[in-house]
């Protein structure tokens, strides 16, 4: 493959890091006077238009202006100007900004099933994302083929999009990633029976997580065996491989096992490392990024976030954007310890980056369109005409924020991304503020909650 950028487009920064604080309070459209309303006809050829927004759409290099029209669950037209007569339900979203849907593709949300560490660790994927404008998450290798139909029981469930990196440890995400015996290559083989075939479309992707930190070399527990077990089935199944990597010196016979040989070397174009802005070894002790990163993107390798409880640093993400080097994915690694830790929802994570100095468009590249590209789903991430939709509605608040790195260090910013309303397949599935609610007094019926609005209320 020639020297290339597997994801394309201006990663063009906004301002340093700190500049310009405004010491004011946060500042909301929807705060400051400002009262949007819906308006209703019975007839129109659209069922939603978002009115007046600055849509921003990377896939299709929009960053203006314009109007969106949703028909039947897709996008019917983006375009300046089109008349509110022609659609059933028109809301202002003027002042506020209008993206695809998010995609989150690291996140945990297998909640429900045995072992015991899924009950203590995960969380629920419609409850923490579609607040957050997620209206598509990827379960990074939280079930494996022993338990992944438990975990499909869940995706049925669920009210938005889940996909799966699979783990390739059998049981899934726990201690037996460590142990070799339980990576189980052949019904993970394209073809006959085997889980890709029982579960089309579910998998994007393999997970190699966690491997042999303290376990001891063998002729079984050797130094890659996750990740060439893991690279095996992806190449096998033409599908990407997400690494979750340690980095572990020569031991006896046994050589190293390094960072730059995985991004190198083991990995392809279009595999994935996570955690990536963890781990300060990854800067020489003049504080420069190690070349080997901008050679391994070059070549079409895969960089994603991965914040989590413990994989975010203030003192490794700052060089990183300082010295031109950004992320190709925002994710979360979302589980209960990030959910009321540092990282807290997609929308925080990505705030960060925005305050770090990456701008808005840049920030929304790298949660839509890119991430719809390395998992293959490419009718995702986007607002084109005929594209499913799936929107994000939000604001970008200006004022004095203060965010948390996996260190407990504390960084200063001057931006909060704050998600309004989030519809899936051209459905509202979060709108806490009525940006598609009339006045109370003006409407005729008030109906019975329905949806996700009807809570656990009784008759």
């Amino acid at each position: 493959m020639k020297r290339r950028r597997f994801l394309t487009g201006s990663l063009a920064g906004g301002a340093l890091l700190g500049a310009g604080l405004d010491a004011v309070a946060p500042r909301s459209v929807l705060a400051a006077g400002t009262r949007k309303t819906v308006v209703l006809q019975p007839n129109g050829k659209y069922d939603f238009l978002l009115k007046g927004g600055h849509v921003i759409d990377p896939a299709s290099n929009i960053s203006e202006i314009m109007d969106v029209a949703i028909a039947g669950g897709k996008i019917a037209a983006v375009d300046r100007n089109l008349p509110a007569a022609d659609a059933k339900r028109t809301i202002d979203a003027s002042g506020l900004y209008v993206s695809p849907g998010l995609i989150d593709i690291h996140v945990h949300v297998f909640y429900t099933f045995t072992p015991f560490y899924y009950l203590l660790r995960f969380v629920v994927a419609d409850d923490v994302c579609l607040p957050a404008g997620v209206t598509t998450c990827v379960d990074a290798g939280s079930a494996g083929i022993d338990t992944f139909p438990q975990f499909m029981e869940i995706v049925r469930k669920s009210r938005m999009r889940i996909l799966a990196f699979i783990n390739i440890s059998a049981p899934g995400m726990d201690m037996n990633e460590h142990d070799p015996l339980t990576f189980k290559i052949p019904p993970m083989l394209p073809g006959g029976e085997g889980i890709f075939a029982k579960y089309p479309g579910a998998i994007v992707g393999i997970k190699s997580a966690h491997y042999g930190p303290r376990v001891p070399y063998d002729a079984i527990h050797t130094p890659w065996a996750s990740v060439e077990a893991a690279v095996e089935v992806g190449r096998r199944n033409d599908l990407p491989v997400m690494f979750d990597f340690f980095a572990r010196p020569a031991e006896g016979n046994w050589p190293a096992r390094t960072y730059r040989d995985l991004v190198l070397e083991k990995g392809r174009p279009g595999d994935i490392h996570t955690h990536f802005l963890s781990k300060p070894p990854y800067i020489d002790e003049n504080g420069k990024v190690a070349r080997f990163f901008v050679e391994a993107q070059e070549k079409g390798f895969v960089f994603d976030v991965g914040h989590g409880g413990g994989s975010f640093r203030w003192d490794v993400a700052i060089p990183f954007i300082e010295q031109g080097f950004k992320p190709d994915t925002i994710s979360t690694d979302l589980h209960a310890g990030a959910l009321l830790g540092a990282a807290v929802s997609m929308t925080n994570v990505m705030s960060k980056f925005l305050c770090l100095g990456m701008s808005l468009e840049d920030v929304i590249r790298c949660s839509t369109v890119n991430p719809a590209k390395v998992i293959r789903r490419p009718e995702l991430g986007t607002l084109k005409v005929g594209s499913t939709a799936d929107v994000a509605v939000f604001e970008v608040l200006t004022g004095e924020f203060d965010y948390r790195d996996a260190g407990m260090g504390k960084l200063h910013g001057n931006k909060r991304i704050q998600n309004h309303l989030t519809m899936f397949g051209g459905e509202v599935a979060f709108d806490p503020w009525g940006l598609n609610s009339p006045f109370w007094k003006d409407m005729p019926q008030r109906p019975r909650p329905s949806g996700a609005d009807a809570g656990m209320d009784g008759d």
